[in-house]
């Protein structure tokens, strides 16, 4: 299992230059990579351009770029720009986002995401190829019909005609679909406990896509677990640092009737405080909505307390399938104890012993 951090975006009083400053430090340390978020502030491009260039080994994640917020060919030409110069460092993370975002901010229809990004995905992967780009389907027409256009392929000439492609998947279709055309899964809010049905799922994708190896169908299949990490001895009070994340998360990213991650709270056994926690987010209470978050949640899909404790569960993940551990250093930390922390992991890391 490999160490990445998650950087998120800007907000809570990170800014860009903080951003850089961790992933340079995370260089340093060794870590396999560095993700970056987007929603409707900072971009995630920009920022792991701007990362690229400070840094020389760790490799650069979208976590995500948005799919209504551009199209194949424009993220197509972003993502073999960043990839070229970087020597080949970029991973290409997509996700739909959500319904508020994708139809209040970009102006896209949410409807039918699953076969949206199904053709994303087969377009964006031709632009890279260098392929001549026709395409004919539900949601995307290339070139259009009865126009001036014409079929085009990339003029520029990329380090890889290849470039590894994540989907960011909570619901079960969307994990079927990760497993049948992508290359890893980004995971959030992602517990060790209730791992192996969802495992079970892209692995089922990726035997309905002809991707698995007979013997060992998940071999090549990079799970990305993004997880909060906060080094505070005492559990409650670590958990304190992520209540309003997975407040927002739960509570506030999308509506009531349509927002992902308050049912994959439901489906992993805390249906009663996903109802609560969204129900006063949504009436503008949102402390109130982070003090409903149950400890037991945060402590299942976060590392909490001190390094030996963490040091006791850094196991269950990579005993659970994932192979890269991306871990989230925000909660409010400063960047001096965010830089700390990701060293202190490190150490936990290098002195943990292996399995098998």
């Amino acid at each position: 299992m490999r160490l990445a951090v998650n950087l998120g975006y800007w907000g809570r009083g990170t800014t860009g230059e903080d951003m850089v400053a961790i992933a340079v430090a995370a260089d340093g340390l060794g870590y396999d990579s560095v993700w970056v978020a987007e929603a409707y502030g900072s971009d995630s491009p920009s920022m792991l351009a701007w990362i690229g260039a400070r840094t020389e080994h760790i490799g650069l994640g979208s976590a995500v770029m948005q799919i209504p917020a551009r199209t194949p060919a424009m993220t197509a030409m972003t993502a073999t720009t960043i990839d070229t110069m970087s020597g080949g460092r970029f991973r290409l993370g997509l996700g739909v986002s959500g319904p508020q975002v994708s139809e209040g901010w970009h102006g896209v229809p949410f409807a039918r995401p699953l076969g949206r990004t199904r053709e994303y995905v087969e377009i964006v992967r031709a632009a890279v190829r260098r392929d001549t780009v026709s395409f004919e389907g539900r949601h995307f027409t290339l070139p259009l019909p009865g126009g001036a256009g014409k079929a085009l392929r990339l003029a520029s000439r990329p380090v890889r005609s290849e470039i590894p492609v994540y989907l960011a998947a909570v619901g079960p279709k969307n994990l079927e679909l990760t497993g049948e055309i992508a290359d890893g899964w980004l995971a959030i809010f992602f517990s060790p406990e209730h791992a192996p049905e969802l495992l079970a799922t892209i692995e089922a994708g990726r035997r309905a896509g002809g991707r698995a190896d007979a013997e060992h169908p998940m071999a090549g299949f990079d799970v990305v677990a993004s997880t909060p990490v906060v080094l505070v001895d005492d559990v409650a009070e670590a958990a304190d640092h992520v209540r309003d994340y997975c407040a927002l998360y739960i509570g506030g990213m999308g509506s009531k009737e349509q927002n992902f991650y308050n049912q994959l709270a439901r489906r992993m056994g805390f249906a009663d405080e996903a109802d609560q926690i969204q129900e006063l987010y949504l009436a503008g209470r949102v402390r109130d909505a982070a003090a409903a978050v149950p400890l037991e949640f945060i402590d299942e899909t976060s590392l909490l307390g001190s390094p030996r404790r963490i040091a006791t569960r850094l196991q269950r993940y990579e005993d659970a399938g994932v192979t890269t551990l991306a871990v989230s250093v925000g909660g409010g930390m400063t960047r001096d104890q965010a830089v700390a922390t990701l060293g202190v992991l490190a150490q936990v890391r290098a002195q943990a012993p292996r399995s098998g």
